[in-house]
């Protein structure tokens, strides 16, 4: 569907996407080198060796992305169908065992090769609706949006003060202020009483 989208329309790669600080050109760049950061590690794994998931680690994937962020729409969108047809080819060709290997995400996070496939479908819905394109939360697939949930509720208590997000689940004060996404509360303090 994002491809779809992305071949009907001319998006300029400079203007802001819904992802704070990252420009549509950003998003686009960051979905293709995400692609090929895939087939690193699913090659990685049929081979049994342990990479990490960009070329350079985590700054390595920045300066991919800066690099790639300002090219021109048209060659943005070729780039993304070229990476994505060849993720699609490479998993044809996983051997079995490769499926349970264990590659680090960029946050250090250890992944068999079906999380990390499940990882990027990740990647392609949410980064599709920061694109602003007509694609948001509410077309997301339902067993999609709620694994999200699952997976995202664990570390809300993290994100907030438990006593406000407490109150809010019992009905009893407003929705707590929430860390973004990855990062803890800079002012919760888990040993008050």
């Amino acid at each position: 569907m994002l491809l779809e989208h992305l071949g009907a329309l001319t998006l300029d790669p400079s203007q802001a996407s819904r992802l704070p600080g990252w420009t549509i050109g950003h998003v686009l760049t960051h979905l293709a080198r995400n692609a090929d950061s895939v087939v690193r590690r699913l090659e990685a794994s049929a081979r049994g060796e342990v990479v990490s998931q960009y070329a350079g680690g985590a700054e390595g994937r920045s300066h991919e992305i800066e690099q790639g962020c300002s090219r021109p729409y048209e060659v943005q969108v070729v780039d993304l169908i070229a990476s994505c047809e060849g993720l699609d080819a490479h998993v044809r060709t996983v051997p079995e065992e490769a499926w349970s290997f264990e590659t680090p995400s960029t946050s250090g996070e250890m992944q068999p090769g079906l999380v990390v496939l499940a990882r990027r479908q990740r990647e392609v819905i949410i980064h599709h609706s920061d694109l602003g394109i007509g694609f948001g939360p509410e077309q997301w697939p339902i067993s999609f949006a709620e694994q999200l949930v699952d997976e995202l509720l664990n570390d809300v208590p993290d994100r907030s003060d438990p006593r406000r997000l407490a109150g809010w689940l019992t009905d009893r004060s407003g929705p707590p202020p929430i860390a973004p996404w990855g990062e803890v509360a800079p002012n919760r303090d888990p040993q008050a009483t």
